[in-house]
C-alpha cells in the first residue's frame, strides 16, 4: 500500500475543471482487494462532483457497500464514464448527470432526476467545488469570486433544499469542506471563505434537522491528489502538493472516502454537526 500512496508527482498542469484521466500518477480511488460488507445495502446516494477525485472514490466505495449511485459533474464526460463503470463492476447502478451546480435550476433537476430514477434518496454528499488562485486580494476577479461561492456553497443550499422533501428519518447529509476553512490559504481567499461557510452551514443545518432525525456532518480534507490540483496550480506548485503536510505527501482519494462511509452509516449514529479531518496529520481546531 505504501508504494501506491507515495508515488512522486511530476510537474504538470491542466485547465479547469481538470481531468483525472490525464493525471500522472493516476489517483488511487479504490482498493479492489478490500471487500465490501453491505453497510449501504438498499441506500441511494447522490454525490456532486462524483466523476473524479474524492467524489469518485466515495461513489465507488458506496457502491461496493451496496448503494445505488447518482453523480453530478460539470462536463468531464470521460471521467464520469470511468466512475460509472467502476460502480457497475460492484453490481450497482450509476446515474450520470452533467451540468453546472452553480445554477439553481440544475440543482433542482439533478435531485428530481435521482428521484425519478431510483424512487428515493437516503444519502446526500455535497462535494462539488472549484478554486482559482489569486496572489493578492486586489488580483481576485469578481467573476471568480461569485462563481466560487455559487459553486461551493450556494449549491449546497439549493441541492439540500430540494432533496429534503425526500430525505426520511435516518437519512444522512455529508458536506465537503477543507483544511483551509480552519487555517486559511493566502492565495485561495474566496475558496477558503466558502469552505468556512460550509462548516457553519453544516453545524447549523444539523441543529435544524435534529428533530427529523436526519444527521448532517462533514469532511474537511487536507491536500489530496485530485484533478483540482493540476487544474488550479502551475506545474511547479503541483509537483510540491502535499509536501508541507506532516506526512510530507498528498493523500489519495481512497484514503478519504472511508470518512464519508462512516458518516453515511449507523456507525456514526451519535454524530451530527461534526467534521472529520483526513489531512495528513495537521492539527486543526475542528
Amino acid at each position: 500500500m505504501k508504494k501506491v500512496l507515495n508515488k512522486k508527482i511530476p510537474p504538470q498542469s491542466q485547465k479547469l475543471p481538470g481531468s483525472e484521466k490525464k493525471m500522472k500518477p493516476q489517483p488511487v480511488y479504490d482498493y479492489p482487494e478490500v471487500k465490501g460488507s453491505g453497510k449501504m445495502k438498499g441506500k441511494i446516494a447522490l454525490i456532486t462532483g462524483g466523476d473524479s477525485g474524492i467524489g469518485r472514490a466515495v461513489a465507488v466505495l458506496f457502491a461496493k457497500e451496496g448503494a445505488n449511485i447518482a453523480i453530478s459533474y460539470l462536463n468531464e464526460h470521460e471521467d464520469a464514464k470511468i466512475t460509472k463503470s467502476a460502480v457497475e463492476q460492484y453490481g450497482q447502478q450509476c446515474l450520470l448527470m452533467a451540468g453546472d451546480v452553480s445554477k439553481e435550476n440544475f440543482c433542482k433537476k439533478l435531485v428530481q432526476k435521482t428521484i425519478d430514477k431510483y424512487g428515493g434518496l437516503t444519502t446526500l454528499v455535497n462535494n462539488a467545488a472549484m478554486q482559482v488562485e489569486a496572489e493578492t486580494l486586489e488580483e481576485l476577479k469578481t467573476g471568480n469570486l461569485v462563481k466560487t461561492f455559487q459553486t461551493n456553497i450556494f449549491s449546497m443550499f439549493w441541492i439540500t433544499k430540494y432533496a429534503l422533501p425526500y430525505l426520511k428519518k435516518g437519512s444522512t447529509i455529508i458536506n465537503t469542506s477543507s483544511v483551509t476553512a480552519y487555517r486559511g490559504s493566502p492565495t485561495l481567499l474566496d475558496y477558503s471563505s466558502t469552505k468556512g461557510a460550509i462548516v457553519a452551514f453544516t453545524r447549523s443545518l444539523a441543529q435544524n434537522l435534529i428533530e427529523k432525525e436526519i444527521r448532517v456532518n462533514g469532511v474537511a480534507p487536507g491536500p489530496i491528489w485530485t484533478p483540482l490540483i493540476p487544474a488550479s496550480y502551475d506545474a511547479k506548485k503541483t509537483a510540491q502538493h502535499g509536501k508541507k503536510s506532516p506526512m510530507e505527501r498528498p493523500g489519495q482519494p481512497v484514503e478519504v472516502a472511508p470518512c464519508y462511509l462512516f458518516l453515511a452509516t449507523d456507525d456514526s449514529s451519535y454524530m451530527s454537526g461534526q467534521f472529520l479531518h483526513p489531512n495528513g496529520g495537521e492539527l486543526v481546531n475542528g
